[in-house]
């Protein structure tokens, strides 16, 4: 075999292989707000979860946060970005937007919800992006007690999330209602007020 036709069967190879690394098939779905899907509902591990649109929808529990499975396909047919400010909801519409407040620190962010979870962990409320975690300020800890509510956004703040960036952070909860929070988590957690 000649050094030419070795250095080709090596390069087709390495173009076979990066293209299948491009999405194997999977179509992607543009990221954007309609339509809104709401979904059947379904069984994860024996529990089922039945998705509904929920605009009072306003929680405590602990978050969490994932990342290594970037690229991947969303619940709603989107491509996983791990830096950028989306989440994982078990039952909320996809997408949905919610405002998530650390009940430790009382940074309050808007987050996009592209995804199905958590389905592990006991009182986890909402699975957060590597980039939702490190602007929430949970990254270092893996997971934190939250306060999960639906909000509806300005459209420019939406926009900035679709496009995989931040929206500027809400106003910090003040440290009264903050202690009111975790007292009530302790006490059985669920709907916040």
């Amino acid at each position: 075999m000649s050094g030419i036709s070795v250095r080709m069967r090596c390069g087709a190879l390495a173009v076979a292989v990066a293209l299948a690394g491009c999405g194997g098939g999977v179509k992607f779905r543009p990221v954007s707000d309609v339509p809104v899907r709401v979904g059947k509902p379904y069984t994860v591990r024996g529990v089922t979860y039945v998705p509904a649109a929920d605009p009072t929808y306003d929680y405590l529990g602990y978050a969490s946060w994932y990342g290594h499975e970037s690229g991947n396909q969303t619940a709603n047919g989107e491509r996983f970005v791990p830096r950028a400010v989306t989440a994982a909801h078990t039952t909320l519409p996809l997408p949905s937007y919610v405002e998530v407040t650390s009940l430790d620190t009382g940074r309050t962010i808007l987050v996009r919800v592209n995804d199905r979870g958590p389905f592990a962990g006991q009182g986890r409320i909402i699975d957060l992006s590597r980039g939702a975690a490190e602007q929430l300020g949970i990254r270092a800890t893996g997971h934190a007690p939250v306060r999960v509510r639906v909000v509806e956004p300005p459209e420019k703040d939406k926009r900035k999330l679709r496009e995989g960036q931040e929206a500027p952070s809400r106003p910090a909860v003040d440290a009264r209602t903050l202690v009111d929070l975790r007292a009530q988590l302790a006490a059985g957690g669920g709907a916040a007020m």
